[in-house]
């Protein structure tokens, strides 16, 4: 009872101290200057109506108590981690205390690092404040918003009655839409995507601290992350068993690259024409010793929180070109093999050195592998060192694949300025062709314009004879999916080949002797 008064005593000091201290304070001027009249007369009127306002500007304002928000003043822009944590433990006293919820919301903003690539730091500062003051229009009075990295902010929602899940939802995207209207910097129209995840104290434990709202935030923003861009989480008990399991996975990463528990399993890609392999597809497998398969999914984003995605793909590339290699002793066939790069990976400045030097330490020519890069990484990286990379490995002699071409917006003029070989076109373009007329009309578009401009074409995800077989009269070039053959480690590639040439040499026997 006693923390209880104490409490209650605080919080009435704090109402107190806004009314006298606060810009407010001078919606009391006409009543002061009026008493002042009847008191003093005409000069002590003047002293009043003209001294308090020269007083209010002199000061810069009266001053704000700390902790108290305003969304133009008393606030910093950028908070270190420990402050912001004290604002949240101070907001939730102060809603516990009354009997009233509050939230935290954190805001990360993709496209910030391509604008510093393009236009500089004054760029991206301008930027940033416009992200801010756009946080803080849409937020009420007493609401706060700070930026607490370069990239991601954070708002902290006065106490309120009315705070549940619908409530925060809507704000969420009335925010997610005010953010990422587009805004003229330096001369330039600049697009910016948000991804959210908030929490509100009524789903957190009775006694809850700050730490633990930001970090259930965190926790549902991580995952708006992984299902981005622009989504919007909202923190539940589920996703922290699920973070918590995350958690342990990160843990033991490091050690998997190490141990060999991770390497590629590789999925054929087989001539439309022909019937022959055309290639395989690294793609990273985690064979864990009590969990079994670990999605990639799991583990790659444990790999990118860590920052380890440049190693695992010098595991994933020396596996790759290891069984390239064992694959010519054994008699196969195999001309290529794809390995995906990340743009984390294509910002190495020395990635095209190091490419041809692992190439010439297993004996094998650059043609023989294929870089697989996303189009999502060639539509927002037009220029700086991820371009000229790119560049850089096509001129090598390296085949360069667009991934998931259809998702990300390429240009055709990005196409040709980064000398892509190849189109591999997205499995939401593939399912359903042979049903769905509509789909069939959109993938034969996509085909045909690859064909004017002399690019071969793959499609990903074939499931189906009658997709595999409508590809291949539609004239795309290469087929890739579990219709074909799933993902499979390196030894097994050698007895699947070779059941599988076999039964392609017997198709065409027939087919000879049918004719």
């Amino acid at each position: 009872m006693k923390a209880a008064w104490k409490a209650h005593v605080s919080n009435m000091r704090i109402a107190l101290r806004r009314s006298l201290y606060g810009p407010q304070a001078l919606a009391f001027l006409p009543a002061a200057a009026l008493a002042s009249f009847w008191l003093g007369g005409e000069p002590l009127l003047l002293i009043t109506a003209l001294g308090l306002p020269l007083l209010y500007f002199l000061s810069g304002g009266f001053p704000v108590t700390p902790g108290i928000a305003n969304p133009s003043e008393g606030q910093r822009d950028l908070v270190s981690g420990a402050d912001a944590v004290a604002m949240a433990n101070e907001g939730l006293q102060t809603a516990q205390t009354a009997r009233l919820a509050t939230a935290c919301i954190l805001v990360e903003i993709d496209g910030l690092e391509e604008i510093a690539d393009r236009s500089g730091k004054n760029t991206i500062d301008t930027v940033r404040d416009l992200t801010l003051t756009r946080l803080r229009n849409t937020l009420r009075r007493d609401d706060r918003a700070v930026r607490i990295s370069d990239n991601r902010f954070m708002a902290l929602l006065s106490p309120s009655v009315r705070l549940d899940l619908e409530a925060l939802l809507q704000l969420a995207t009335r925010i997610q839409s005010s953010l990422e209207e587009p805004a003229t910097v330096d001369n330039a129209m600049r697009y910016l995507s948000a991804s959210i995840g908030f929490c509100g104290s009524p789903r957190l434990k009775p006694g809850a601290k700050g730490e633990e709202l930001i970090e259930a935030a965190q926790i549902a923003l991580s995952e708006a992350l992984a299902n981005g861009p622009s989504a919007i989480r909202a923190w539940s008990d589920s996703m922290r068993a699920a973070h918590t399991a995350q958690k342990s996975l990160q843990s033991e990463v490091d050690k998997a690259l190490d141990n060999g528990q991770i390497q590629p399993w590789f999925q054929p890609q087989v001539c439309t024409s022909t019937g022959a392999i055309s290639g395989v597809e690294a793609l990273a497998r985690w064979i864990h010793p009590d969990r079994g398969i670990v999605p990639p999914a799991q583990f790659l984003r444990c790999l990118e929180d860590s920052g380890k995605m440049d190693r695992l793909n010098e595991v994933i590339l020396q596996h790759s070109m290891t069984a390239l290699r064992s694959w010519d002793q054994a008699g196969l066939d195999i001309p290529r093999v794809s390995v995906n790069f990340s743009e984390t990976e294509l910002r190495d400045p020395r990635l095209a050195e190091r490419i041809q030097w692992e190439m010439d330490r297993f004996g094998l020519t650059p043609h023989r592998l294929g870089i697989e890069v996303l189009e999502t990484v060639i539509a927002s990286s037009p220029e700086g060192i991820v371009a000229r990379n790119i560049v850089e490995l096509g001129n090598l002699g390296c085949h360069i694949d667009l991934d998931d071409f259809g998702t990300g917006h390429a240009s055709i003029a990005a196409l040709r300025r980064f000398k892509v070989h190849r189109l591999k076109i997205d499995r939401s373009f593939v399912s359903r062709i042979d049903r769905d007329e509509d789909q069939h009309r959109m993938l034969a578009a996509i085909l045909g314009m690859a064909d004017r401009l002399g690019l071969e074409t793959l499609a990903e995800g074939v499931e189906s004879v009658g997709e595999h077989a409508l590809l291949s009269q539609l004239g795309c070039d290469h087929v890739q999916g579990f219709g074909i053959a799933r993902p499979m480690p390196t030894d097994q590639i050698v007895s699947w080949a070779r059941e599988y040439s076999e039964k392609i040499a017997e198709a065409q026997s027939l087919g000879r002797r049918s004719g």
